[in-house]
């Protein structure tokens, strides 16, 4: 009697270059962005503003990204991923070039609103492009590696700002200017071959009988369960991630333990530190565990630190809980784009993918706002529970919902 053979663990697809492509384009955008992130609302209140207007800045740019995704969407669908993503980083790119001219407070604040526009152009075209040409196997890996580029510009942006802006608050305007040229120039010049990336034919367009590439049209995909918890799921960590955790943290750091803007620095870096050490074997588990089980793991871990932080006892405890809060958002964010993959299945989709970011970005405007008045009506503690409520119901709703890939 033989022995049964031992599983051979299947070789490694080889990643198409357009995600590679993709990720040093996005490694590019944020180092510029980490650079320019802290001179913008310091450069409004050279125009003599408030402290609220100089900080309408940054809420001005996120609205702009936010009613903005539909028309990224109907791009998409017209034009192709190259051609958007490439309109919209010049966009950005002169709308920022241009602000290191602005002469008044309107000026700046105009200019700022249509980068928010370019980078939802771009953003939408860069997640639809990498959820296509995603192998399914390594759907995970992929968004692992974009987010890791994401992170890594961030991480070295801000260092490299210190030294930037000692040549004025104008200086990195400029220095961003120049990075989103490079990444425009590296994402055209790279896809100018891809098929993945041209515009969609006219003729036969749809019809995979004629070999044209069939479009998922938003209202198609909404019928889909997994696309609809996947909408919850990424509002809740818009809320959370890019929303309750920038503006509530240092505010926490502040008015709890006297610290000062440097100490809330290195409470955030906590989190970065915590979602570095995770976010590559997070994509790899997404791949070879399934997408629901890495999601109910994230949002779980993320609802208890938030719900944790607000009765923090001291800056170290905040700091460690920060680094677990880190972990888990690396466990659950590869998840989410692999699960938008599953969903468009290689197809064009430009509605669902507008559809994905504009749930984000809401729930990036939406959390500060809601939790900030929490915060004066109620305290910290309060305003922390409530994102951890919704972080629990985001993980409720995945543990009734059925994987949208489960590997074999």
């Amino acid at each position: 009697m033989t022995k049964p053979a031992k599983p051979t663990k299947p070789p490694k697809t080889p990643l198409p270059f357009e995600v590679w492509a993709l990720v040093a384009g996005g490694f590019a955008v944020a180092l510029g962005y980490g650079v320019v992130a802290p001179a913008i609302p310091q450069f409004a209140l050279e125009f003599g503003v408030s402290n609220f207007a100089a900080s309408a800045i940054v809420s001005a740019f996120a609205l702009m990204r936010l009613v903005s995704a539909p028309l990224a969407g109907w791009a998409v669908a017209r034009m192709g991923e190259r051609r958007t993503y490439t309109i919209g980083i010049l966009i950005v790119a002169v709308s920022t070039g241009a602000a290191a001219l602005a002469a008044n407070y309107p000026q700046f604040v105009i200019l700022r609103g249509a980068g928010g526009i370019g980078s939802t152009l771009f953003t939408v075209a860069a997640t639809a492009l990498l959820a296509k040409v995603s192998p399914v196997e390594s759907r995970g890996r992929v968004a692992s590696l974009n987010a890791a580029g994401f992170l890594l510009g961030g991480l070295f942006g801000p260092v490299l700002g210190g030294i930037v802006a000692v040549f004025g608050l104008r200086a990195p305007f400029v220095f961003y200017f120049f990075t989103l040229l490079v990444a425009a120039a590296i994402v055209a010049f790279a896809l100018r071959g891809s098929q993945a990336a041209s515009a969609p034919s006219p003729a036969g367009a749809g019809d995979p009988a004629n070999g044209a590439e069939t479009e998922l049209t938003l209202k198609r995909a909404l019928r889909v369960p997994q696309f609809r918890a996947l909408l919850f799921s990424v509002f809740t960590f818009g809320w959370a991630s890019f929303g309750v955790r920038v503006s509530l943290i240092p505010l926490l750091v502040a008015v709890t333990f006297g610290g000062d803007a440097t100490m809330a620095a290195w409470i955030l870096a906590a989190y970065a530190a915590g979602n570095a050490a995770f976010i590559f074997p997070s994509g790899r588990w997404t791949d070879t565990v399934g997408r629901k089980p890495m999601l109910i793991l994230g949002l779980a871990i993320l609802a208890t630190s938030y719900a944790a932080m607000g009765f923090a006892p001291s800056l170290w405890a905040l700091a460690a809980i920060m680094l677990v809060a880190g972990a888990g958002s690396a466990l659950a964010n590869p998840g989410q784009q692999a699960v938008l993959a599953d969903v468009l299945a290689k197809r064009r989709g430009g509605g669902p993918v507008a559809a994905y970011s504009m749930s984000s970005d809401l729930g990036g405007v939406l959390g500060p706002a809601i939790a900030g008045l929490v915060v004066d009506a109620a305290g910290f503690g309060p305003a922390f529970a409530l994102t951890a409520v919704l972080l629990a119901a985001a993980a409720g709703v995945w543990s009734l919902s059925r994987d949208s890939r489960t590997p074999a």
